[in-house]
């Protein structure tokens, strides 16, 4: 019988690109009138699990600055991306958000099996997808997702606020609250605002 000292090791597979890699999406800011569509892809580590993954919108931004780095330092990979606001404004909001998601995707070191994506509708990939509705409160991989792409997004706008402090981008993260259509009527619309939007156009007419 041979020793457990001299026996040949087992190799463990490392065929990350697997059918079994799952990896989750989601978008952050389709709604403001301000800024990019971002967008994040998460492949999770089932080894390194991470406790308290929820959709991004029901945490605190304290709770979501903790997630956001642990998620980052624990996952298989992971992947932010954008669309302009210029894209935005050419291929529209809904557009403009598949193609965020996309770019996600394809931002990945690490080819996923399957793509679950927040919402109802997905983006085209070169992987099999499914949407899946309220999916950031489901499916831990599409929350991770969620808190990636709305912390990401916040800390853009705290950049845009201090390239264009009249509109309050820090506060409002480029909602539009009845501060920041005030902040529009007052100063009109900036670089960073969605020209396609209503309020921004409406905005511009004034001007």
């Amino acid at each position: 019988m041979r020793s457990r000292k001299s026996s040949k090791p087992e190799q463990i597979s490392l065929v990350f690109d697997a059918p079994g890699l799952v990896a989750g999406v989601d978008e952050a800011g389709r709604g403001p009138l301000a800024g990019p569509v971002v967008a994040a892809a998460v492949i999770l580590d089932e080894l390194k699990p991470i406790r308290g993954l929820k959709d991004s919108k029901v945490l605190t931004e304290k709770r979501r600055e903790a997630l956001f780095d642990e998620i980052r330092a624990k996952a298989l990979c992971c992947s932010i991306a954008e669309a302009s606001v210029d894209e935005i404004d050419t291929l529209n909001i809904l557009h403009a958000t598949m193609l965020a998601m996309r770019r996600a995707v394809e931002g990945l070191r690490l080819l996923p099996g399957k793509v679950l994506v927040d919402g109802n509708r997905l983006p085209v990939l070169r992987v099999p997808a499914e949407a899946i509705v309220k999916g950031d409160a489901k499916i831990k991989s599409i929350s991770a997702a969620s808190i990636l792409a709305k912390v990401h997004r916040d800390r853009l706008c705290s950049v845009l606020d201090e390239a264009h402090p009249q509109y309050g981008f820090a506060t409002h993260k480029g909602y539009p609250t009845p501060e920041h259509l005030a902040a529009l009527r007052t100063h009109g619309a900036c670089v960073v605002h969605r020209r396609s939007f209503a309020p921004v156009r409406e905005a511009l007419s004034l001007k």
